[in-house]
């Protein structure tokens, strides 16, 4: 009865407002969001910000699937995915406007990965660089990457050291030879003008830029076919779709401002907690939220160290809840003093204990 109920609901109160947002060919589906939830819309038009603080599914996808692949084509028809082999100009050389920075452990992913790196590829109208940072025991994807790609290896200080995004990040961004830094996760890809509208808000005096506004999420068989035709399958039925990922996935920033705020903690070591704590402190900055563009999340397993307990115990979420009492501009003042982004390891460099 609850899940009749349910449908009845998203029939009754959501559905006229998703066939009115996505029967027209302006970008009304930007506006689309859950039932108890608000907006704000961008001074000048065109992106929102969401009024709530944590991420959200949105619910009548997840209800009556079809209404996702309506809005996933919808979406498609006005932003453009790309997949390019290298960028049009080949390597990068001379002037940089934006450096994707991506951090990477294992085969697994790769697939991802390479499919990532050629939506990055299909950039237009800037001049970009990708710089790909693989944190593992030993190279494993050194001669797997496409030539134009800028490859980072970082040897673990530890064997037992879980995935730290936060310390393959701030080495890349030490790198970065772009003004602006997109700091990328490994399965999401972007539309041919991401980069360009992040860089033009950057020309407007903004240093921090998000303008992400739903993660459409693709599952196996999608992506599995993703891969074999080089392109995204259409129609294709997202599993969910995501919103207000805040500094999580991609992010935008100014390279003087990533490093005026500390880069990214390094005592986040294993699965999450590094995004938020970042986000907190790039607020301090001159910062444009208001998002309208699409990215496409690739479907892969689980990250294995989630959820995992590492040092005496403590998730990386505790240890957000603890660095989040502190006032940013302390935590600021703390970070910049610090030796982030070596080859060499984290900073602190954190104890692993056995599981």
């Amino acid at each position: 009865m609850s899940r009749t109920r349910e449908w009845l609901g998203v029939v009754t109160k959501d559905l006229p407002k998703y066939l009115r947002a996505t029967g027209r060919t302006n970008n009304d589906w930007v506006r689309l969001c859950n039932r108890y939830e608000c907006l704000e819309f961008a001074p000048e038009g065109g992106g929102v910000r969401c009024d709530w603080e944590w991420t959200s599914m949105l619910h009548a996808p997840l209800v009556m699937p079809w209404l996702g692949r309506r809005i996933f084509r919808r979406v498609l028809q006005s932003h453009c995915f790309e997949f390019r082999s290298a960028p049009l100009g080949g390597k990068a050389e001379g002037k940089i406007d934006v450096t994707f920075v991506i951090g990477h452990r294992g085969l697994d992913r790769l697939p991802c990965l390479i499919s990532t790196l050629y939506t990055i590829a299909g950039q237009e109208g800037v001049r970009i660089e990708c710089i790909v940072v693989e944190q593992s025991t030993y190279p494993e994807i050194r001669n797997r990457l496409p030539p134009w790609v800028r490859y980072v290896y970082t040897p673990l200080p530890c064997a037992r050291l879980p995935y730290c995004r936060a310390w393959a990040l701030n080495v890349g961004a030490r790198m970065a030879r772009g003004d602006l830094l997109i700091l990328h996760d490994n399965d999401l890809l972007v539309s041919a003008r991401y980069a360009l509208e992040h860089f033009g808000y950057l020309e407007k005096g903004y240093e921090v830029v998000n303008l992400k506004r739903f993660i459409f999420y693709l599952d196996k068989m999608t992506t599995d076919c993703l891969f074999a035709a080089g392109r995204l399958p259409v129609p294709a039925t997202p599993q969910s779709i995501l919103q207000n990922a805040l500094g999580g996935g991609s992010l935008a920033i100014a390279k003087d401002a990533f490093f005026a705020i500390g880069g990214y903690d390094e005592a986040f070591v294993g699965w999450g907690g590094e995004d938020n704590e970042f986000w907190d402190r790039a607020q301090l900055r001159s910062l444009y939220p208001y998002g309208h563009l699409p990215l496409v999340h690739l479907w892969h397993p689980g990250q294995p160290d989630k959820g995992v307990r590492q040092g005496k115990g403590a998730y990386t979420a505790d240890l957000y809840n603890v660095r989040s009492r502190i006032n940013p501009r302390d935590r600021v003042r703390e970070l910049v003093g610090r030796d982030f982004g070596r080859i060499a390891g984290p900073d602190p460099m954190p104890v692993v204990f056995p599981r």
